[in-house]
């Protein structure tokens, strides 16, 4: 098992850099296919401008877009031409309020799909629609790469944030390439329920699995000595010497996530590693 078929999804020069280089280490190391989608998105919405602006700044807005998607693609295609890899680059404009279905379109037809991290100081209001586009209607797994990170393509050691949720056993499938190659994988429970079937044995479930595939696995019981579950999972990751983590994404609705925070969204602000992330 590996992934054949990686895609990237970039909206900005800025942020392009570490999921570009994610995208083309793991295409070498798993002799896939690389398709790139370079986006440049029209942030304008009908009916917010003074009457009469709406065609020129709409002219303008899209022009603007245009050129991003084509300044996108040509630093693509120059650092796709130096390698040997098979690859596709297309671009496109694509308006905010539609940018799902375009990559969800994408994403279904990749085993896995390589992104910016969504949330900074500079991260276009894009990043998170596209990740819960890839997640949601793409029924794809993520792998989220922080901006300064170096490519990972065979971590060592590996987390998985276990909570027994469907999501959490989805993505931990969807990862078995990175965890079937990596040296030591921990499978970590976070203050497990005192009552329930498996209070006895905490992820053994999982972990025999996981052992079944050849993973070298064990199961690292944690208390939440934190507000947060994902700054838990993150310093156990950290201490571990972690080089990714796999964890379920959005288990409570993405209203909820949004209005309340949780794991996913607070992981995915916190991560200084690759976190791979399916629903």
């Amino acid at each position: 098992m590996a992934y054949k078929s990686l895609l990237c999804v970039l909206t900005d020069t800025d942020f392009s850099d570490a999921p570009l280089a994610q995208g083309i280490a793991l295409a070498e190391s798993q002799d896939a296919h690389l398709d790139v989608l370079a986006l440049g998105v029209d942030r304008s919405q009908n009916g917010y401008f003074y009457a009469g602006a709406d065609a020129l700044m709409m002219q303008e807005m899209l022009a603007r877009a245009r050129s991003e998607a084509e300044e996108i693609e040509g630093k693509c295609r120059n650092l796709l031409g130096k390698t040997e890899l098979r690859w596709a680059c297309d671009s496109g404009v694509a308006q905010i309020a539609d940018l799902g279905r375009h990559v969800a379109m994408r994403a279904r037809f990749a085993d896995l799909v390589v992104l910016p991290k969504p949330y900074g100081p500079k991260h276009g209001t894009e990043l998170e629609p596209t990740i819960e586009a890839a997640l949601f209607e793409g029924q794809a797994p993520v792998l989220m790469v922080p901006d300064a990170g170096k490519p990972v393509t065979a971590p060592k050691t590996v987390c998985i944030g276990w909570n027994e949720s469907a999501e959490a056993l989805v993505a931990t499938r969807a990862a078995l390439p990175f965890l079937k190659a990596a040296e030591s994988v921990h499978v970590v429970v976070i203050d497990p329920p005192v009552h329930g079937p498996n209070r006895s044995d905490p992820g053994g479930l999982l972990s025999q699995f996981l052992s079944r595939h050849g993973v070298r696995v064990e199961v690292d019981v944690v208390s939440k000595t934190q507000p947060r579950v994902s700054d838990v999972l993150m310093r156990h990751a950290t201490d571990k010497g972690a080089e990714m983590i796999v964890m379920g994404a959005y288990g409570h609705s993405r209203f909820r996530e949004a209005i309340l925070g949780g794991a996913t969204r607070n992981m995915l602000e916190q991560a200084n590693m690759p976190v791979f992330m399916a629903h």
